[in-house]
């Protein structure tokens, strides 16, 4: 089956367990929530599945369409089909967006094959009029003096520019007013398709208002403690946390 697959995920860092026995899975085609409290290991989660160094898997798997994430190094889990929206994107001075996306699609195509400028560009400014953006944002160097808005559409330009198989969004909702938010929902909402799985890590419920979820996932002390449908987002902003907190066995996904 064509999904990301997190099975008995056991992660520490510097000898502290944080993720704790999470299993998971993102179906290609389909928009799963991930929301939880401060310190229940969200972001964690991402980093380990795009291979930051400093977290050490103790125990379980990864697939991506079956193949064993957790032995490829970074880039290549990127050119597999993984892509990764960071809740803080780096500043790259001196690099314009332009040649930043053109590097990037470079690099997935096989040694020798050269990437065409005309059907680079032709494919640049179909997506930026997708997502509502003003071309001469392709001139300004990646991230430097970008507001947080523009931070997150220039990482949803990344994500409709490179058309991974799965797109872990971390924090998307991070510092960003409601017009910034409505921009980056936009641009989520016109990317979904069979060919994309999406897991949307957030801690708030307002977001999934413009995002619906296909599924939700409340985890808690490292582990996913309860799966729904959208309302169970809506319970969540009702009642919090502290609710779930009490539910430590992990249900069946579905």
């Amino acid at each position: 089956m064509k999904e990301l697959s997190v099975e008995n995920l056991h992660v520490t860092i510097g000898g502290q367990q944080i993720v704790r026995g999470l299993t998971l899975r993102v179906p290609r085609g389909e928009v799963h929530a991930l929301m939880g409290p401060n310190g229940s290991g969200k972001s964690t989660l991402a980093k380990v599945l795009a291979g930051h160094p400093d977290y050490e898997v103790t125990k379980g798997k990864v697939l991506m369409d079956g193949e064993n994430l957790l032995e490829l190094d970074p880039d290549e889990r990127a050119r597999c089909g993984l892509f990764m929206a960071f809740q803080y994107p780096s500043e790259v001075p001196g690099v314009t967006i332009a040649n930043f996306l053109r590097a990037a699609i470079q690099s997935r195509l096989p040694e020798g094959e050269e990437l065409e400028a005309t059907d680079y560009y032709a494919k640049l400014y179909e997506k930026m009029e997708l997502l509502r953006m003003d071309r001469s944002f392709t001139s300004r160097a990646v991230n430097e003096g970008f507001s947080g808005g523009e931070k997150k559409r220039t990482e949803i330009l990344q994500l409709a520019m490179l058309e991974p198989k799965y797109a872990i969004l971390d924090e998307t909702d991070s510092g960003l007013d409601i017009d910034a938010l409505k921009t980056v929902a936009h641009g989520v909402n016109s990317l979904r398709g069979p060919d994309l799985g999406v897991l949307l890590i957030t801690h708030y419920q307002r977001l999934l208002n413009y995002i619906v979820p296909d599924y939700v996932h409340v985890m808690v002390a490292g582990r996913i403690v309860r799966s729904g449908r959208k309302e169970l987002a809506l319970e969540l902003e009702e009642r919090g946390y502290d609710w779930a907190r009490e539910e430590r066995a992990e249900p069946a996904l579905r």
